[in-house]
Order: C-alpha cells, then sequence, then structure tokens
C-alpha cells in the first residue's frame, strides 16, 4: 500500500528526518507516537505529498510518487489520498454536507453521487440530523466528524491523520480514535495517525515510535 524509503529532510542545517522507512499494509491501522520535534509531522506530510523529502523514495499503491508532475502528483492525491489534521478547516460558508463534498467535486464526479457518498457518510459518522448544518452550528467533536468524511468521499485508499485530536477534550478524543478503528474495520481503509497520546495510539494495529528524526524501538 504504502512504503518509503531513507527519507531525508532538514530545514536548513538542521536535519528532521534521517533516512527514514515505512511501509503500511493495505487496510492496516497504524499510530506514529513521540514528543514534539520528533519528526512526526513533517514524515506524515512529506507521505502525504503535501511537503517534499529532500531524499528518498515513495510508492503509494505501487504508484512512484516522485515519478509524478505537479499536475499529475495533485490528480493523484485527490483520488487516492484523505487528510485530517488538528482543526477541522472546515469553510464557514457551507453546511456540512457541502464542505464533505468538495473534494469530489474537484475529481470532477457527478453531483448526484458525491451528494450520495456525502449523505451516507453523514449517517454512518452519526451525523444524520446535521446535514444542512453549518460549522459554527456544530460541536467541535461534531466539526472534526465533518473533517473525517471530507477525507473519506472518494475513497481513499489511505488516510492520513495529524494530531486529529489535538483539540479535542479527552471523551471525544477517545471517541475520535474509536470511529478510526470502526472505519479502518467496515471501509478497509488504511490509517497512518500521528499523536502524541499513546494510550489513543494504541487503538491501532501497530504503533512505531519516532525519535530526534529517526524509527526507534520502544
Amino acid at each position: 500500500m504504502l512504503r518509503a524509503e531513507k527519507i531525508t529532510r532538514k530545514f536548513g542545517d538542521l536535519p528532521v528526518l534521517k533516512s527514514v522507512d515505512i511501509h503500511i499494509e493495505a487496510g492496516e491501522m497504524v499510530s506514529i507516537v513521540g514528543a514534539s520535534g520528533a519528526g512526526k509531522s513533517t514524515l506524515l506530510h512529506i507521505l502525504g505529498t503535501l511537503d517534499n523529502a529532500d531524499s528518498g523514495s515513495i510508492w503509494i499503491k505501487n504508484q512512484s510518487i516522485t515519478a509524478l508532475s505537479t499536475k499529475e502528483l495533485a490528480a493523484f492525491r485527490n483520488q487516492n489520498i484523505g487528510f485530517i489534521f488538528q482543526f477541522h478547516h472546515l469553510l464557514p460558508e457551507f453546511d456540512a454536507l457541502e464542505n464533505i463534498s468538495i473534494p469530489g467535486w474537484i475529481a470532477g464526479k457527478p453531483k448526484k453521487e458525491v451528494r450520495d457518498r456525502a449523505i451516507e457518510l453523514l449517517n454512518l459518522l452519526g451525523l444524520k440530523h446535521r446535514h444542512h448544518h453549518k460549522p459554527q452550528q456544530l460541536s467541535g467533536g461534531e466539526q472534526q466528524r465533518v473533517a473525517v468524511a471530507r477525507a473519506l468521499i472518494n475513497a481513499p485508499a489511505i488516510v492520513f491523520a495529524d494530531e486529529p485530536t489535538g483539540n479535542l477534550d479527552s471523551d471525544n478524543a477517545k471517541q475520535l480514535h474509536q470511529l478510526f478503528v470502526q472505519l479502518n474495520i467496515t471501509l478497509a481503509t488504511s490509517f497512518l495517525i500521528v499523536t502524541h497520546n499513546e494510550e489513543l495510539a494504541a487503538m491501532s494495529t501497530r504503533v512505531l515510535h519516532m525519535k530526534d528524526g529517526s524509527m526507534v524501538i520502544p
């Protein structure tokens, strides 16, 4: 599903990633834990094609990411990768249904197909009565669920989640991770989650540890 070899990244003279290798199997749910500054988010952004490594190779679904042009990479990202961040980044003028639909519209899919899929996801995530609520009318946990649905709208092969519970209270954080487990099983979607919370990370099928830009054995 995903394979990366010898990923390096520097910010100025500071080495942030030091020849990192990682692989994710299809349908696997993997968490990366470590202290702030360990390189977790930088690695996630590079694997998710939001940033570039200084060196190394990445394959997703047997496709070499480094071989793609900028236009090809944008299309590949839209069709194969979902993202969930600490802050939901929902558009305030759009309701839940519209926010979820945006990646589908960008992909050029038929509007009815996108709408039906968005409704299906909202219902699956327990937001059946929130279709036409705007972000300011939703709780923090509900807003993050809308962001999760948006990440899933194009049925991606893998979802990258960067500190997805960092802006939630402990109860909502636990519920979100339980939701990831449910979605991983129900949809067979791979998840790679960066988190500081080792208790929540333990819900994953596999936990990786990072320290000072490298993967370590705990």
